[in-house]
């Protein structure tokens, strides 16, 4: 209930509560059976009825007007109270507004700073993985660094242990060659394959001097092998490798058991094969004729298994296995001729990659087109004897 509507409820009572003047008052009932007589009004009591009629009328015209004055009053007071609720409720919208304004920008702010910590982390996972990439990348050139070490120092041991006071190394003592074979080529000699047997072999060959008389440098070859060298990389796109890999690796690696050849050749370009000679009682004998073991007329009894290659019966002396698979393929030493040739122009080409190769353009370029020469000759079906 309104303040103003309980000031009109009392205002009412207490109206009510006053008596009200010139009320006719009932007379007193006669005694049963009589009649009742009415007195005659008099003048005076003419007189005193006129008053209290007067009386009456001012009393009504009173209340009315005092029932206006409050009407009036109530009114103006529930004016008043509705203009101070309106506001009140002014204020709470406003504050309501101004409150969700406060949260509208929190959330915002707090959006940001979400966005902003999910990006940091996704920068530091981003350069996490650059600097492992980097790591690993590192890891894997030094590993391939110590394999390379570790295959030269076997060669050299190699030279060094065949160089003897008896049959001394000539390629370790010059001074004990005559003067028409006294001249070398400068810089790097010979190329070792991925494995240490096969370079151990290929560094105890004696390296015959090639006379410049007799070489003549092709434009067309020395001009994409200087391309090369601007950016040396081992991408197949460039037209000095395609060359190469058309006309010396391709046919070189071209082996009966396709599937295989292409292991063979994802490995040596991987860097991850592995050439090992094999004991001569771990291999099963087969009894075979003399002319498939290319020996005089007749039949004999000789060492040998199926090439892995080749598919055909020959003295198998040396194994190959790819990456860090344990299986071992058995090769015939004209497959591990033309395996290793290729390997020693890969390994070369590396060396120039990494920087190792410190010579002149010519000088490498006449190293890689022996290296071809060595493919060309390996892939005809020729190779050393004591393979």
């Amino acid at each position: 209930m309104w303040r103003g509507q309980a000031q009109f409820e009392e205002t009412r009572q207490h109206l009510q509560k006053q008596p009200v003047v010139g009320q006719w008052k009932p007379l007193a009932p006669s005694n049963r059976g009589q009649e009742l007589q009415q007195p005659e009004p008099s003048a005076k009591d003419s007189a005193g009825g006129e008053e209290n009629q007067s009386v009456a009328q001012l009393n009504v015209s009173r209340l009315r007007s005092s029932s206006v004055e409050i009407r009036e009053k109530g009114s103006e007071f529930l004016k008043e109270e509705l203009h101070r609720a309106q506001k009140e409720l002014k204020l709470k919208d406003e504050e309501c507004e101004r409150l969700s304004k406060v949260r509208e920008q929190l959330e915002q702010e707090l959006e940001e700073l979400t966005a902003s910590l999910f990006e940091e982390a996704h920068k530091m996972v981003r350069e996490a993985n650059t600097k492992q990439a980097a790591s690993e990348k590192q890891l894997r050139e030094a590993r391939g660094k110590i394999d390379m070490l570790q295959a030269e120092v076997t060669a050299l041991k190699t030279l060094v242990i065949t160089s003897t006071p008896s049959s001394p190394n000539r390629e370790l003592h010059p001074q004990l060659q005559s003067p028409s074979k006294a001249v070398f080529r400068k810089g790097h000699g010979r190329n070792k394959s991925t494995s240490s047997a096969g370079a151990a072999t290929a560094a105890s060959q004696p390296v015959e001097p090639v006379s410049s008389e007799f070489k003549e440098v092709d434009s067309i070859l020395f001009a994409e092998f200087q391309a090369w060298k601007e950016s040396p990389t081992l991408d197949k796109s460039s037209s000095f490798l395609e060359r190469i890999y058309q006309e010396d690796v391709g046919p070189c690696l071209d082996f009966t058991k396709h599937e295989l050849s292409e292991l063979i050749q994802a490995a040596v370009e991987q860097n991850t094969l592995t050439i090992e000679p094999v004991a001569t009682q771990a291999l099963p004998v087969v009894k075979v004729s003399a002319i498939e073991c290319g020996g005089p007329n007749g039949f004999r009894s000789q060492i040998v298994t199926k090439c892995a290659l080749s598919g055909l019966s020959r003295a198998c002396r040396h194994r190959i296995k790819l990456g860090d698979s344990g299986n071992y393929y058995y090769i015939s030493p004209s497959c591990r001729a033309r395996i290793t040739a290729v390997c020693n122009f890969f390994t070369y080409i590396r060396y120039i990659q990494q920087g190792l190769v410190r010579q002149d353009v010519e000088l490498m370029y006449w190293e890689i087109m022996r290296l071809r020469k060595e493919m060309s000759i390996a892939k005809l079906g020729f190779f050393p004897s004591e393979i």
